[in-house]
């Protein structure tokens, strides 16, 4: 059938244009929206699919996930505690590499990441993505009087005063939105973009963010922009207060209950996803900044035959795997195979590398110095790396260095919270700690001495990736301090 006006010039230019839609479509459709739901002191024993024979908290959220898609058995975050994890996972470098040697801070203070430093918020905000984070932030930002714009001081503010202005918070470092509060003490505080908004009850903390969460994603379905919703819980970090219709539902403790709660949001994030029908096009990351943390009364916990840690030595702030082994669970419907598993070796910096990789873009210049892209893992490859370890950090400082299934840690004890600390150690022990983690993960059994010649590779790896400013090849960088002390204690080569 002939027919003349499909010569025409303006249906050409029509179906040109259609084309070019088309293909724009299509390019976007490459980008997936992505949700990064990190929990607040949630142990690697607390999440039954983890640990099926020594967890008895119920986590439906989390199990429904990775029955859905991958599960990490060895993933760690970035320090043992809260601020440098984080730091990390925005930047893609440890936290350690800052002016931030130990601990955490508290507010009222710059922000720990530099103004000119990318983060993965703003590099995804680069690439066409809607930026949001809905939770605690916990890496500082300063507080100004909102008449006066002069800076507001700790010693005269318990609490941010309601109407207070953030000069340097997330909407600084590449977020379109946010919603909630800069770290446990302050929490009454409620933040929305870059202003104090009311003051409220810690305990309905929990519900508010689910809530603006859920709404956020609702949101998202009336656009065609990707997004990428970063969601830290500032749960089941103390103060443990779950809300009335969760207490006593564990039969166990608070924390427990707090847990249920915890993993309650990632229900209502999934159950918001599919309502929306942004499911198959979302990818959704559920973990944790550290382990458990002793407020959860974890000998109560074990005698109840719960074991936050699972088969792991140690809790939160500890150099031992209980401190920075975290859950890891990873959902993409049509590219991650659901019910699956990956021994390798990850870390929470390695957010920003696996983005990038997945948009097929190069990290931007001088950033990701510790990150890594798990994409491979997730394709079941294996992932291809320059990087030889991991570095594990505790709350005091103390280094560890992980490479294959050697473990050498630059302390005498736990590094952290738990016994022995450094100052209940023994006289006559051993400078430091080696073990096999494949054959002996609750490091129970210290070859440092056995086994000198492996001790000193992994030292040698971990001094050149401290000193060299960063673990993967790239760019020169440097350090923000100039000497940062291996040997916390006082002990060992380098005394």
């Amino acid at each position: 059938m002939n027919l003349p006006f499909l010569h025409h010039p303006l249906f050409a230019f029509t179906g040109l244009l259609l084309a070019l839609t088309s293909l724009l479509s299509n390019a976007d459709s490459s980008k997936p929206n992505i949700v990064y739901l990190i929990c607040d002191d949630l142990g690697y024993g607390e999440i039954q699919t983890l640990a099926p024979k020594t967890s008895k908290i119920p986590t439906p959220g989390a199990d429904q996930l990775a029955a859905e898609g991958m599960v990490f058995t060895d993933a760690h975050s970035g320090s043992a505690v809260c601020t440098p994890t984080r730091y990390g996972i925005m930047t893609g470098r440890y936290s350690w590499r800052t002016t931030l040697q130990k601990g955490v801070v508290t507010g009222f203070a710059p922000s720990l990441i530099a103004a000119n430093r990318p983060t993965v918020a703003n590099f995804l905000k680069s690439q066409g993505y809607d930026t949001a984070i809905v939770g605690k932030w916990h890496l500082n930002f300063e507080y100004l009087d909102p008449k006066t714009k002069a800076p507001l001081h700790k010693k005269d503010h318990k609490l941010p005063p309601i109407g207070a202005l953030i000069p340097d918070g997330p909407l600084t470092r590449g977020f379109d939105y946010f919603h909630g509060f800069h770290h446990a003490r302050n929490m009454k505080a409620v933040i929305e973009n870059n202003r104090v908004i009311e003051h409220d009850d810690e305990i309905k903390m929990l519900p508010r963010l689910t809530q603006k969460a859920v709404e956020y994603i609702d949101a998202r379905a009336e656009t065609n922009k990707p997004f990428f919703l970063y969601l830290p819980l500032g749960s089941p970090h103390n103060p443990i207060l779950p809300s009335p219709e969760w207490q006593g539902r564990s039969g166990l403790s608070p924390h427990a209950d707090f847990v249920m709660q915890t993993d309650h949001v990632m229900v209502e994030v999934s159950n918001a996803l599919e309502r929306q029908g942004l499911t198959e096009e979302t990818l959704v990351i559920f973990t944790s900044d550290n382990g458990t943390s002793k407020a959860a009364n974890i000998k109560q916990l074990e005698a109840q035959g719960h074991f936050p840690s699972a088969h792991l030595r140690g809790s939160k702030a500890d150099l031992w795997d209980g401190g920075h082994r975290i859950p890891f669970i990873v959902r993409w419907p049509g590219k991650v195979k659901p019910g699956t598993h990956s021994d390798q070796l990850i870390c929470l910096t390695d957010l920003f590398a696996t983005t990038a990789d997945i948009l097929g873009t190069a990290l931007p210049m001088e950033t990701g110095e510790d990150s890594v892209s798990f994409l491979p893992a997730l394709q079941e490859q294996q992932i291809v790396s320059t990087r030889h370890g991991i570095i594990h950090h505790s709350s005091t400082g103390h280094f560890a260095y992980r490479h294959e299934q050697w473990k050498l840690l630059l302390a005498r004890g736990s590094g952290g919270w738990s016994s022995p600390k450094e100052n209940q150690v023994e006289s006559g022990t051993a400078e430091a700690q080696l073990y096999n983690m494949k054959i002996d993960p609750g490091e129970t059994t210290n070859l440092y001495q056995q086994r000198p010649k492996i001790a000193q590779r992994l030292l040698r790896l971990m001094t050149a990736d401290i000193t060299a400013g960063r673990s993967t090849q790239g760019t020169l960088s440097t350090n923000d301090v100039a000497n940062i002390v291996l040997w916390k204690s006082g002990h060992g080569p380098a005394k």
